[in-house]
């Protein structure tokens, strides 16, 4: 992993990011795996079994592996969270991993990829390119949660104001919202490169491409991937694209990444009231440094919404630490000449890279999971085709599937708190609040009880309509018994006939029977409703027979 450290003292300079932090966490649903792949396999397996063919190889953590990795950080992460959420993410512990790993380690599966060392962006056209450190781009898989979340940290040191504010605006759109009269993707970067170790170009945007964009959406009515972030992603492919690969994914949320921020200036307290709006609520540099980005009503609030100011002063080991949360954006600014402020073991670098990338991609993945069972229910209402029986049994078995996703994600995955200490308390619930994951959670579970209830009513009602069936084939039934069994008279004496004989009567009253037990049931629906009316004491003796005759009526 490569580390960037700040280069030597320098002059003061407020608009000068001493040292700066992206992070991107972009949420994608995974498809089902192809039949030939096999019915249990599962994600990282298909990853694994590639060997060397896949850039992603699976990272054995600090936790599990050499155990001169664990650092004083790590353990510092580890004690930051409650049990039940400890669990989620690191597992039961080294001495119960095993031949029973799926259940006692770690739910979370990561995957990271070495080849690609850098990335040189572009923000506007006409811009000076900036190139950044890729500090590591991983792959998170999830048991029993057909999700990935993809991340990467990039990293570099002195930029300016304006530039950092572009780069995180810019960085991590999925593919372009639009394009200019001159045909300029609309809030993209003007290009995008990966570079490997030895600065060679492995792939680079497409976002200025208007016309492949758009045949993509009016064929498939899906966004196209832009070039730069489907060569990262493989062998993972867009299942619109026309890529062969095993891993496919759709998008879930918006096309722009969520994402955090760590930037380090020599005095933030000079930025203005606008700049920290532009930087809480990412919207790029816009027009003047005092201009706000939005009307000031919009905005009257921003403090007490957004920010996160228990730091915010002059005292403490970390003077003038602001924290900035909208829930798609977690944003930290800090004085670069505090010592804990840039510590990458036990200050607050290393608490933004590890307790509060946490504390991110649980509420994100938590917010995925739940727009991701939310389609699948859209998906099995759409392909129900109640005249089908096929389908109607499909339809079942996916909202059973659906109902047993959703109670192991709550009792796995669902959590209110995560942490006791009082600064990630406070950061929780501002980004659970922002992304609205309780009236997320309460709006799927309310659906997914409202299909299973269906499942069971109906249930109840098919079994219902069988007792009144072979009610009604009984009472019918019941006529010939007493019939022919009345003081155990047998209407044909034919007990002194040959056995030949007795087969063949045997046969054809059998055969009988089983024809008027058949033609019973098919008009059972009838002859209930017929004994409906013949039960009903103010029905006249004439409507009785009109009922009567109804069973043999032709039509519904």
């Amino acid at each position: 992993m490569t580390t960037l450290q700040p280069d030597s003292p320098r002059a003061p300079d407020a608009t000068c990011v001493r040292h700066f932090r992206q992070i991107l966490l972009w949420p994608l649903r995974l498809m089902p795996l192809p039949a030939e792949v096999g019915t249990r396999a599962r994600p990282w397996d298909v990853l694994n079994a590639m060997g060397e063919r896949s850039p992603w190889q699976e990272v054995v953590d600090e936790y599990t592996g050499d155990i001169g990795k664990f650092h004083e950080r790590h353990y510092n992460e580890f004690v930051t969270f409650l049990p039940y959420v400890q669990r989620f993410l690191y597992g039961e512990g080294r001495d119960r991993r095993g031949a029973s790993e799926g259940n006692m380690g770690s739910p979370m599966r990561v995957f990271r990829r070495h080849d690609i060392a850098a990335v040189r962006l572009t923000p506007r056209p006409g811009d000076a390119p900036v190139t950044l450190t890729i500090v590591h781009a991983d792959l998170y898989f999830f048991l029993d949660v057909d999700l990935v979340l993809f991340n990467l940290e990039i990293g570099t040191n002195d930029l300016t104001l304006p530039q950092a504010q572009e780069l995180l605006y810019r960085f991590g759109r999925g593919y372009p919202a639009g394009w200019d009269a001159d045909g300029q993707a609309l809030h993209c970067l003007a290009n995008a490169e990966w570079l490997d170790a030895q600065g060679r170009v492995l792939a680079h945007s497409d976002a200025n491409q208007r016309d492949t964009f758009m045949a993509h959406v009016a064929e498939h009515r899906a966004p196209r991937i832009a070039a730069h972030w489907a060569t990262m992603l493989e062998p993972l492919v867009s299942d619109h694209s026309g890529q062969p690969g095993a891993l496919r994914f759709r998008q879930i949320e918006y096309y722009r990444m969520p994402m955090m921020a760590y930037l380090a200036l020599d005095d933030p307290r000079a930025l203005t009231r606008a700049d920290f709006v532009r930087l809480g609520l990412v919207t790029g540099t816009g027009g003047g440094e005092a201009t706000l980005p939005y009307g000031e009503d919009h905005l009257a609030d921003f403090e007490k919404r957004f920010c996160y100011d228990r730091f915010w002063s002059d005292g403490g080991t970390a003077p003038r630490t602001r924290y900035l949360c909208s829930g798609q954006s977690l944003i930290v600014v800090g004085q670069a000449s505090s010592t804990f402020y840039g510590c990458r073991d036990r200050g607050v670098l290393a608490q933004f890279r590890h307790q509060h990338f946490l504390l991110f991609l649980i509420a994100h993945f938590q917010k995925a999971a739940l727009l991701m069972s939310s389609d699948k229910l859209v998906e099995a209402l759409r392909d129900l085709d109640i005249s089908d029986a096929d389908s109607v049994r499909q339809f079942k078995r996916a909202i059973r599937g659906s109902f047993e996703s959703f109670l192991r994600f709550t009792h796995r995955y669902w959590f209110h708190e995560i942490s006791e200490q009082a600064q990630m308390r406070a950061l929780w619930h501002m980004t659970a609040r922002h992304l609205d994951l309780d009236p997320l959670f309460a709006e799927v579970k309310e659906r997914i009880g409202d299909m299973n209830q269906y499942l069971e009513s109906d249930s109840l009602r098919r079994q219902a309509n069988t007792v009144v069936r072979l009610t009604v084939v009984t009472i019918f039934g019941l006529i010939g018994t007493v019939t022919t069994g009345f003081l155990g008279m047998n209407l044909l004496a034919e007990a002194d006939a040959p056995l030949s004989h007795r087969l063949l009567v045997f046969a054809i009253v059998f055969v009988l029977t089983t024809v008027l037990t058949v033609y019973t049931m098919a008009k059972s629906k009838r002859l209930s409703d017929f004994l409906d009316v013949l039960s009903d004491e103010r029905a006249s003796v004439w409507q009785k027979c009109l009922a009567f005759l109804a069973v043999w009526r032709r039509g519904d």
